[in-house]
């Protein structure tokens, strides 16, 4: 089949993310299919369609974040809508989990994201919908079309309705500069980067600035924020050198271990985040924007065949 434009709809969601779920079919405008999932008592999972999806252009919504058990229930939803004659299964996955590993950089390690790719792909997946990938060329880890959603689209809107004046856009390492310099050109300001080293794995040490902070208003981004080590070292670092006022900005919100202390105490005025994960709990420094009404434009162009790149257009 060359087009997919006549085939009916289903929207359904995993239990990683119900509420983006929700926004995300309410903004298409229409409701999640229905599903039912029981855990047995030794933790196997289970799933069912509690409809009809024969025929239809399924989209399946889960963020893969720990545990596992995310990973396995998209997975079973996947296997179970090929079962079920779902004509095209797009797999709709705003946070890619395992994304950090995907590069063999010492002996003896996997690389974990392509492993996901073959699993998903095994399963019977037609097309993938994400953003901001950790790494870019994990798209190429896949035989089937990935389309990439870019949170700057949305946040870019945020930030020029605060009207910030005198600011710097600062990466927070070399492996963020390319989204750093994506937000500069939107918000048309300068760059920085801080260059640091990683003794080991959710430790950082700040090295080096690079770039004029002094003096300047900053806006920190970065893809991923996890203990938050490398975020608030980040902004002390640029406080010592003479920033003012210091926000953060990243997709996707893990804030695991100590995460939120080390926000909360932090020299950061602000940390805006997604709701690609559903945070762990409310905080007065970190506030949310969703990303639902991407989503929804992209399902909608993915539906109809039409461009998903023109949502990036500045």
């Amino acid at each position: 089949m060359s087009s997919y434009r006549e085939l009916p709809i289903g929207i359904f969601t995993g239990s990683s993310n119900p509420a983006l779920a929700e926004k995300i079919a309410a903004a298409y405008g229409q409701s999640l299919g229905k599903l039912s999932r029981v855990v047995f008592s030794d933790g196997e999972l289970y799933a069912k369609y509690q409809e009809s999806i024969r025929g239809r252009d399924l989209f399946i919504i889960q963020s893969t974040y720990p545990n596992a058990d995310n990973w396995m229930e998209l997975l079973l939803l996947i296997d179970a809508a090929k079962r079920a004659s779902a004509v095209r299964i797009n797999a709709v996955i705003p946070y890619f989990g395992y994304a950090r590993q995907e590069r063999k950089d010492q002996p003896r390690v996997p690389i974990a994201a392509k492993l996901m790719a073959d699993l998903l792909q095994t399963a019977g997946i037609n097309r993938v919908l994400t953003m901001d990938l950790h790494a870019s060329q994990i798209q190429g880890f896949f035989n089937v079309p990935v389309d990439h959603l870019y949170a700057s689209a949305v946040f870019t809107g945020y930030f020029q309705k605060l009207r910030l004046t005198n600011l710097v856009v600062v990466a927070p390492d070399v492996g963020a500069i390319k989204m750093a310099r994506a937000y500069a050109n939107r918000l048309d300001t300068d760059l920085a980067v801080i260059d640091k080293r990683r003794p080991h794995p959710n430790a950082a040490e700040i090295m080096n600035i690079i770039g004029e902070v002094k003096g300047r208003n900053v806006l920190l981004i970065d893809d991923i924020i996890d203990t938050a080590g490398t975020l608030t070292n980040a902004a002390n670092a640029l406080r010592e050198a003479g920033a003012h006022e210091i926000m953060a900005a990243c997709t996707h919100p893990l804030l695991s271990g100590k995460a939120y202390e080390r926000i909360e105490s932090s020299v950061l005025s602000k940390l805006v985040v997604t709701d690609s994960i559903p945070l762990k709990r409310e905080s007065e420094c970190v506030e949310v924007v969703s990303v639902a009404g991407m989503f929804a434009d992209a399902i909608q162009r993915i539906a109809t065949d039409d461009s998903v790149s023109t949502l990036f257009n500045p």
